[in-house]
């Protein structure tokens, strides 16, 4: 065999190798954790449903308003749940899209389809936490007609995304001790967003506190309980998805 054939063989076989690594490894998400089962059932406010993607409508509300959510990079989509379901709860049809490989970045126009399935809801609000987060606003950026509202959760847009001209309602919330998102890159974030972007910090709040998917390697440790940072996200989103409600 000849030797540039010999090399060809040995990159294509070490290629195979790095792809079948990635693979186990996105295949392999945190969460969800126990407390996440009561969130997946209906119950007499909120209708789960399951399926492309992991549904919350509300059973009394007639709002035309409704969320879309992208899960953070390598986290199990149902993590989400309670947070999705306490949305719901007040009103808001609220949606989590399950990505390829667990990783929004290979799923960034999933919004696309859901947003077509539900032609009752008017306007409509992206968010995702960390990267899911960053994949969202890549939505918003590249759908302006579509999309009313951008939720970032310990997550900010690419450079390339730039906001601060655009009518599109905003709110950021991240934990002051995030391990993985530090609000240096928060603040810097702030110069690609509009102006009356709404910026919530928690005091004591974390990163993998957003879901319920346990620790997170490289996170610091929340001063906080996770329902209380919980409580705080679910405030601040629902003040954006009132401020886009029709």
């Amino acid at each position: 065999m000849r030797r540039p054939v010999k090399i060809i063989l040995v990159i294509l076989l070490l290629i195979v190798v790095a792809l079948s690594g990635l693979v186990v490894w996105a295949e392999t998400p945190l969460g969800p954790m126990p407390e996440v089962n009561q969130s997946l059932k209906s119950d007499s406010t909120v209708k789960v449903m399951t399926g492309k993607w992991l549904v919350f409508s509300p059973v009394l509300s007639s709002n035309s308003t409704g969320l879309i959510i992208y899960p953070g990079g390598r986290v199990n989509y149902k993590s989400y749940a309670p947070i999705a379901h306490a949305l719901a709860a007040k009103g808001y049809l609220t949606v989590i899209a399950p990505m390829p490989l667990n990783l929004a970045v290979f799923g960034v126009n999933e919004a696309d389809s859901l947003i077509k399935s539900y032609p009752g809801i008017k306007s409509w609000a992206i968010g995702g936490h960390s990267l899911g987060g960053t994949m969202a606003a890549q939505f918003a950026y590249n759908n302006l007609s579509l999309i009313k509202g951008l939720v970032l959760w310990a997550a900010y847009p690419a450079a390339g995304n730039d906001f601060s001209n655009t009518n599109l309602a905003v709110v950021t919330i991240h934990g002051t001790n995030d391990g993985l998102v530090s609000t240096s890159q928060i603040d810097n974030s702030m110069k690609i967003l509009p102006e009356d972007t709404l910026r919530v910090e928690i005091s004591g709040g974390n990163h993998g506190q957003f879901g319920w998917y346990g620790n997170q390697p490289g996170d610091k440790e929340a001063a906080i309980s996770r329902e209380f940072q919980q409580e705080q996200v679910i405030d601040a989103t629902i003040q954006l998805l009132q401020e886009i409600n029709n």
